[in-house]
């Protein structure tokens, strides 16, 4: 291990439930939910660090109400700390993608991909390609693959003039009318 790096072991404590099952919390985790299906049955098992369990069999005729809650849930959860709105909506539409392909538990990398939305705007720019075009073609880049495009000579201009036009649109203050008075 190197020096820099920190071993964290979190302690897990094994608690035997009702039915026999060990199950294991890590940590300071009091809660662990599980998701059963069976056949067209749903329920979903709440498993307490105190040993108790509960399960609760949603009714067929709430169904749809809790895969919507579902959908809405794992669809917000993905712009989870990201601060520009438009990376939000690209963020929300490569896991609409996965999705749509079945992919449930593949998630996108946090940080390394903040900007995706300005590079998308300076990228249809440059080519005159659709958003859609340019949303395929970045698909797959990785981050040092997409900081590259940013920090190209041709792309790089127009990346500095989508950023400072956020930046502007976002300060309540006119610096252009602030300008004037000098």
């Amino acid at each position: 291990m190197a020096e820099t790096e920190v071993a964290v072991k979190k302690e897990v404590e094994k608690v035997s439930m009702p039915d026999g099952r060990v199950v294991e919390f890590a940590g300071k985790r009091k809660l662990l939910k599980e998701t059963l299906i069976e056949g067209n049955d749903v329920s979903v098992r709440l498993d307490y660090r105190n040993g108790e369990t509960r399960l609760f069999k949603v009714p067929t005729e709430l169904m749809l109400k809790f895969a919507g809650h579902g959908a809405e849930q794992k669809l917000g959860d993905e712009t989870a700390g990201v601060e520009d709105v438009d990376d939000m909506v690209i963020y929300v539409d490569e896991l609409m993608d996965r999705l749509s392909k079945g992919e449930w538990s593949t998630r996108r990398e946090g940080s390394p991909f903040a900007g995706t939305s300005v590079l998308l705007r300076a990228l249809v720019q440059l080519s005159g390609k659709t958003v859609e075009q340019v949303k395929e073609f970045l698909t797959g880049k990785s981050p040092a693959e997409k900081m590259a495009l940013r920090n190209s000579p041709r792309v790089k201009p127009i990346v500095e003039k989508l950023e400072a036009e956020k930046v502007s649109k976002a300060s309540k203050v006119d610096a252009e009318a602030l300008l004037n008075t000098l």
